[in-house]
């Protein structure tokens, strides 16, 4: 017959005090972050905005420069997949000139992305510990990273396939001319769309490291998951014949299987008492 060993007061009391000087830690931790009230909340916000857009203005000017260049980068790979002969075309007088304030806005707000990621972690930070703020440097260099990666998988992959598919239409009784503004606007909602969708990593990381997602959530409701970026992608895709579709969609199922893999190599580890705790 096995003995069982019965938990002593002291032993009790240790666990207790262990406890409290866990708990003690965090409070030191969350006190040495600082505590903020709704107002300095509100002026805080206002003042990462104001910088925010700060950057995206020195951004601006920066692209302005180039602009020129800019938009041959973008417009010629349209051009070339026209028919022989076939060029875009703006019919209002100040379209071409919007368009390219446009371009260099868009531009300039790519350049300022590591400052603008920056600011939203420094209106985040005040409300985490101090072992999460070191989290920082990661965050803004893989949220920039991953946004340029998203952006560049729109320009050369899906973007082209996109647009193949609508010039496909022409015939030898059917012109495609394309209007320079609605060009670029599909051009644009792409590479919007692609640069946010790819950062399902980074959030996966560092909602992972702070304890509110666990790989075996993201595996059980794997199948949801799917579903919703199969409906965000139909939505987001211009083309209706699913091509653009499955060219945005199949690599974010990817993403999410890697992010999967990340909040298991780097989330935080569960005690005994939270493993017991099933995952909602």
């Amino acid at each position: 017959m096995a003995l069982v060993p019965f938990p002593t007061p002291g032993s009790d009391r240790k666990e207790d005090d262990d406890d409290l000087d866990r708990r003690e830690a965090e409070d030191g931790e969350l006190e040495a972050g600082g505590r903020m009230s709704f107002l300095e909340h509100l002026d805080e916000l206002r003042r990462r905005i104001i910088w925010a857009l700060v950057s995206v203005l020195v951004g601006f000017l920066i692209a302005l420069f180039f602009v020129y260049d800019i938009f041959d980068f973008i417009m010629r790979p349209m051009q070339q997949l026209l028919p022989p002969g076939g060029t875009l075309v703006y019919t209002d007088p100040s379209e071409a000139f919007m368009l390219m304030i446009k371009i260099a806005l868009i531009s300039g707000l790519i350049i300022a992305s590591p400052l603008v990621f920056a600011q939203v972690w420094l209106f985040v930070a005040p409300g985490l510990f101090v072992h999460e703020k070191k989290l920082a440097i990661p965050f803004v260099a893989m949220s920039s990273v991953f946004f340029v990666l998203g952006a560049a998988f729109s320009h050369y992959v899906v973007f082209p396939i996109t647009w193949r598919f609508f010039v496909g239409f022409t015939t030898d009784i059917l012109t495609f001319m394309p209007r320079v503004e609605p060009a670029f606007s599909m051009y644009l909602r792409l590479i919007l769309a692609l640069g946010i969708t790819f950062q399902l990593p980074t959030l996966v990381l560092f909602l992972a490291r702070m304890g509110m997602v666990t790989p075996r959530f993201m595996i059980r409701n794997f199948k949801y998951a799917v579903l919703l970026i199969t409906i965000a992608a139909a939505v987001l895709s211009p083309d209706g014949g699913g091509v653009g579709m499955l060219a945005m969609g199949g690599p974010v199922i990817l993403l999410y299987i890697l992010s999967i893999g990340l909040a298991w190599a780097f989330g935080r580890k569960r005690t005994v008492e939270e493993s017991d705790i099933p995952d909602s």
